[in-house]
């Protein structure tokens, strides 16, 4: 079966797979490098939302004279976009598993960017009433479509074109890009928050970032055009059994084209779907909770300093970045799963200590215990970007890949802010955000256990 956790993933494939011929040197890191661009362009967009709802969107789109109910709504158009990542896992999944991973990185990387720029020309409620929060939503929904297809292009693109044996190192470049991501737009909103002030900001100074996300779309376009196809895409569509495929949508093995994806993986292989989607669910209630909810929890709450709240994670996030690549590098030489459990137990163990920062209320010290803690992160994210793709055939990788870390981020990172605002309004301490993040990663450390290794297995097509 399919699903057998026992078999390595080199065994799940078709014996007759055609093997692609590694890509030139020249040419993956220069892919690598273009799937970093976009995914530091797409993330720069989200973190910059998710930094606004805690600043500003709240009053300007849904006013109330309730502060806590206000900053809620916000987050609940936040995690909007998350409920909208499946559409995008169909839509760009079937784009990349049956026209090519640069098509789809390309359309969904151009519709980013108009729904940001978008938000950032959006009439506020006081002049447009309740137009402007659903516009707001809409755009933020297709913010979610978009998203559901850049990180599986991304990481897919960069390992796919890997040389033999670095497979983890090449697909763990674009996984830098969420903090990156997260680093620019930091980079955008404190001098904005600086020049502008607090009042400035939150009358008009907000847009900046936003209309800036156009000059970023059109330099990471002219990127992705210039680099091509994944070679591995290329063996899988021109190889054996790569015909049509059945009207039904069903294939007759790895390398056979599925009309429908999405319902081929659901069908051969629900249970690496499931503990993948596990795998990953921890880690991204580590990152969201970090970078989006303590940005407005900190100050509003515990009365903590924006800018501190924003130096710890902006420090937190060069740290995890700084140790990436050589966590991949090494996730290679021994292996994907015993660096992500490591990352994971790390997790289970830090996370309450992480948050239990917070009440000290002193910047070095949440400096201190947000670097831990996103360093500890990086064990985990860095080599999934090869591990997720690595448990499914070529022709359903896009999709594969794409499910179960979008679905992992939907559960564990969408909703990751509503959950810990009802948390914190029933136990007025943040001692529940290291308890209901701890529990993630323990959940993610025991999906981990259950899945197979899949270093050095074939990339198959």
């Amino acid at each position: 079966m399919p699903d057998s956790p026992s078999k390595t993933v080199a065994e799940t494939g078709s014996r007759q797979a055609v093997l692609p011929r590694p890509a030139a040197r020249s040419t993956a890191p220069r892919v690598a490098v273009a799937s970093l661009i976009g995914t530091t362009i797409e993330y720069y967009d989200f973190a910059v939302y998710g930094t606004a709802s805690a600043l500003v969107l709240g009053p300007a789109f849904f006013p109330s004279g309730n502060a806590t109910v206000s900053t809620l709504a916000a987050f609940l158009t936040f995690a909007a976009a998350f409920l909208s990542r499946p559409l995008g896992v169909v839509l760009f999944g079937t784009i990349g598993d049956r026209l090519g991973r640069r098509q789809a990185l390309v359309a969904s990387l151009l519709l980013m960017g108009l729904a940001t720029v978008g938000v950032g020309l959006l009439p506020t409620y006081e002049s447009a009433g309740l137009l402007a929060p659903v516009l707001l939503v809409t755009l933020r929904l297709l913010q979610g479509v978009s998203m559901g297809g850049e990180w599986g292009g991304a990481v897919l693109l960069a390992a796919e074109h890997a040389p033999p044996g670095r497979r983890a190192l090449y697909a763990a470049v674009p996984q830098a890009g969420p903090s990156l991501g997260f680093l620019l737009s930091s980079a955008v909103i404190l001098p904005t928050l600086a020049i502008a002030g607090r009042d400035g900001f939150a009358s008009g100074a907000w847009r900046v970032p936003f209309l800036l996300s156009a000059v970023l779309v059109v330099i990471g376009l002219w990127v992705r055009a210039t680099v091509t196809e994944s070679p591995v895409f290329s063996a899988a569509t021109s190889g054996p059994g790569s015909g049509s495929g059945s009207s039904s949508g069903s294939s007759s093995g790895p390398g056979a084209v599925s009309r429908f994806p999405l319902g081929t993986l659901v069908t051969r292989y629900p249970g690496r779907l499931l503990l993948g989607t596990g795998a990953a669910i921890g880690g991204s209630a580590v990152y969201y909770l970090t970078i989006v909810y303590s940005l407005s929890y900190g100050p509003k709450t515990l009365g903590i300093p924006q800018n501190t709240m924003l130096t710890a994670a902006s420090v937190g996030a060069a740290a995890g970045i700084a140790i990436t690549l050589p966590v991949a590098r090494l996730a290679d030489r021994i292996g994907r799963r015993p660096v992500m459990l490591t990352g994971a137990a790390g997790c289970v163990l830090w996370a309450v200590p992480m948050y239990a920062s917070l009440s000290s209320r002193d910047a070095l010290v949440i400096t201190g215990a947000y670097t831990v803690g996103l360093m500890l992160l990086a064990l985990m994210f860095s080599p999934v970007a090869a591990f997720l793709p690595e448990l499914f055939p070529a022709r359903l990788r896009y999709t594969g890949a794409s499910a179960t870390f979008i679905l992992a981020n939907t559960l564990g990172g969408g909703f990751a802010p509503l959950v810990a605002t009802w948390l914190n309004s029933q136990w007025s301490s943040p001692l529940v955000l290291g308890f209901y993040t701890g529990g993630l990663c323990l959940l993610s450390l025991l999906c981990l256990v259950a899945l197979p290794e899949t270093r050095g297995g074939e990339f198959e097509a």
